[in-house]
C-alpha cells in the first residue's frame, strides 16, 4: 500500500475522453469479490445480495473488513482496511470481478492509500458500483485506463428488491451484447440532437468534489456525460453544476444523459435547473434515464464509445460493455 501522491491524470486539459480497456464478461462459476470502500454494510442486506449472486452461479468472496464499523459511524471500517480489501480483491487472479457492497461516503479517504502500480499489473476485471463509488470509477479510468460499470451494489435495497435492476446487471455481466442499447420507457428529450463519444460520469457531487485531485480527468470534452445524485436540494445542485461549468470541466462535452434525482426536491425544479445550467452548452440532453438512486436502475457502462440520440431518447454502445 502507498499513501504517496500519484501522478496527475493523463492527457492535456481539454483532450477528448478516450475509449478504455474493457474487461472480460463473466461466465457461470466465476468468483466475484465483494468490497466496502465507503459506508457500513448491514449484515442482513449483504447476505440477501450474496444469495442473489449465488443464484446466478457466481461464487461471491467477501473481503475481510466488509462488515467492520468505525467510530465515525458512517464508514465501513478504517481507511487502510478498506483500501487493503479493495487492492487485495483487485490483485487476486482467482476473482473475475469486484462488486461494491454499498455507497455512502468514504472512497475519497481511502483512494490515495491504494498502490495503483500494483493494481495496474493485475489482470483487469469488471468493477461495479455507483454513488460514492464514482470517485473510484474516475480513478480506474485515469490510473488504469479501464472501463467500469455504474451499476447496483450487493447490499443496496434496489438490487435486493427490484427484479429489472437485477436482470439488467446480470445481462450486462454475462451477455453484454444483449444490452448495447439503453432505451428506458421513462426517458425523455430535454434538448434535441445526436452525439457520439465515450461515456463517463456518475454522481455529480462526487465529480465536482474530485476536481483538483490526482484522479480527476482534465475535462469531459468529447464525452457523453451521465449524471445523477441523491439528497441534493436544487440550490446545491446549482452550486455543483456551476463549479463544473466555471472550472471549464464541461467545455466540449458531446452530450449529457440525466438519471435520477431522488430526494432533490420537486422534479420540475430540478428540470428547470438542468435547462438553465446545461442548456448553454448547446449539446443534446436526455432526462429521466432510469439510472442511479432510483427504485429501478439500469447498469451504465463507463469508458465505452456510444451514440446518444436525444430525439429518440436512446444510448447505444458501439461495443458490448465487457469483452
Amino acid at each position: 500500500m502507498t499513501g504517496g501522491r500519484p501522478a496527475p491524470g493523463t492527457g492535456p486539459a481539454g483532450a477528448p475522453v478516450p475509449a478504455l480497456l474493457r474487461p472480460r464478461r463473466l461466465v457461470p462459476g466465476d468468483r466475484i469479490g465483494i468490497v466496502a470502500p465507503s459506508g457500513p454494510v448491514p449484515r442482513e442486506r449483504l447476505d440477501a445480495g450474496l444469495d442473489i449472486l449465488r443464484a446466478w452461479d457466481l461464487e461471491p468472496v467477501v473481503a475481510p473488513h466488509v462488515l467492520d464499523d468505525h467510530p465515525c459511524g458512517y464508514l465501513a471500517g478504517g481507511d487502510r482496511e478498506r483500501a487493503e480489501d479493495l487492492q487485495a480483491a483487485w490483485c487476486d487472479p482467482a476473482l473475475a470481478a469486484v462488486l461494491c457492497a454499498r455507497g455512502g461516503y468514504g472512497v475519497q479517504r481511502m483512494v490515495d492509500l491504494l498502490d495503483w502500480t500494483a493494481m495496474g499489473e493485475a489482470a483487469p476485471k469488471a468493477f461495479i458500483g455507483y454513488s460514492d463509488i464514482t470517485a473510484l470509477h474516475e480513478a480506474f479510468a485515469t490510473r488504469l485506463g479501464l472501463a467500469t460499470l455504474h451499476g447496483p451494489m450487493a447490499a443496496a435495497p434496489t438490487f435486493l428488491k427490484d427484479g429489472p435492476t437485477q436482470d439488467h446487471l446480470r445481462r450486462t455481466l454475462f451477455t453484454p451484447q444483449e444490452v448495447r442499447t439503453l432505451a428506458p420507457r421513462s426517458a425523455r428529450t430535454l434538448l434535441p440532437g445526436r452525439a457520439e463519444g465515450v461515456t463517463l460520469g456518475g454522481c455529480v457531487s462526487l465529480l465536482a468534489a474530485e476536481l483538483g485531485t490526482p484522479y480527476a480527468r482534465p475535462s469531459a470534452a468529447g464525452g457523453i456525460l451521465v449524471l445523477e445524485d441523491v439528497g441534493e436540494e436544487a440550490y446545491r445542485l446549482d452550486r455543483i453544476l456551476t463549479q463544473l461549468l466555471r472550472s471549464g470541466w464541461l467545455d466540449g462535452v458531446a452530450g449529457i444523459v440525466l438519471g435520477s434525482w431522488e430526494d432533490c426536491g420537486p422534479y420540475e425544479e430540478v428540470r428547470a435547473l438542468m435547462l438553465d445550467r446545461l442548456g448553454g452548452l448547446g449539446v443534446p440532453v436526455v432526462e429521466e434515464f432510469g439510472f442511479g438512486h432510483c427504485p429501478s436502475t439500469l447498469t451504465v457502462p463507463l469508458g465505452v464509445p456510444a451514440v446518444l440520440d436525444a430525439d429518440a431518447a436512446t444510448l447505444t454502445f458501439e461495443a458490448p460493455a465487457l469483452a
